[in-house]
């Protein structure tokens, strides 16, 4: 559910949805979702019901994850668990879209980590540490910004803003151990031919883009609810289309 894209991932069908974020009232399109943040609850429900209610088996109770951003606080997430509940769910997780991302890109979880990830109205830059969000800034700017000559230096200047302000603030040298590293770039930004070299460029720090940005955040969560199942319900293999008997999992993208 992001400000731009709704995609879902469904056990054993993967990619199921990717359409506009819109609904509609009074024969208006309405954008439910801006800048990452749901303003329509009950607008934002229908449009899930609309998209997502007829791919659901019959009586179906699903395990619903939703990937969301990651300075997006409690209340935020209660209101993407009350969104899902026109899709009937047995329960709803949560995880950070980031964390997501690295598990997606298969990254050693086991040192500290810098995801940039590049959305359509949000861009966020979050610090991994054993996979645990320790640090985090974002912008309410992204992708769907880059309009005029200068817009990709507008957009890259706030990336090296945030890093910037966290490597200043970090007194761990947590952060700059990660840059050293190198950053893992995901979202429609890194499909931007732009961008990425000019943050290369200003952070001096090598950048790996994710492979298939716009459903890496689902191939994560996705992956983290599978491993969830193998290790508390003894599931094994892969994926089935079902979790246990008569459990359907999906996974929602959030932001």
């Amino acid at each position: 559910m992001g400000s731009s894209r709704t995609r879902a991932w469904f056990s054993g069908r993967g990619l199921v949805l990717d359409a506009p974020t819109i609904t509609f009232a009074d024969a208006r399109i309405v954008h439910p979702i801006q800048r990452g943040v749901i303003v329509d609850v009950p607008g934002t429900a229908r449009m899930l019901d609309r998209l997502l209610g007829h791919h659901m088996p019959r009586r179906a109770r699903p395990l619903i994850v939703i990937t969301t951003p990651v300075l997006h606080g409690p209340a935020y997430r209660e209101q993407a668990r009350t969104v899902v509940q026109v899709l009937r769910p047995r329960a709803v997780l949560t995880v950070p879209t980031a964390r997501a991302v690295a598990l997606a890109a298969d990254a050693d979880l086991t040192r500290p980590l810098l995801v940039v990830d590049i959305g359509a109205h949000l861009s966020e830059v979050v610090l991994l540490v054993d996979g645990a969000v320790v640090d985090a800034r974002s912008t309410a700017l992204g992708t769907g910004d880059l309009v005029g000559v200068d817009a990709s230096e507008e957009l890259s200047e706030a990336i090296i803003a945030m890093v910037t302000s966290m490597l200043r603030q970090d007194r761990t040298a947590l952060t700059a151990t990660a840059l050293k590293r190198g950053a893992l770039l995901a979202g429609g930004g890194t499909l931007r031919p732009d961008l990425a070299p000019r943050l290369v460029a200003a952070l001096q720090a090598p950048l790996t883009a994710v492979r298939a940005p716009h459903t890496a955040a689902l191939r994560g969560a996705a992956g983290l609810l599978t491993d969830l199942f193998v290790s508390s319900a003894g599931v094994v293999g892969g994926w089935s289309g079902r979790c246990g008997r008569g459990r359907t999992m999906a996974v929602v993208g959030c932001g």
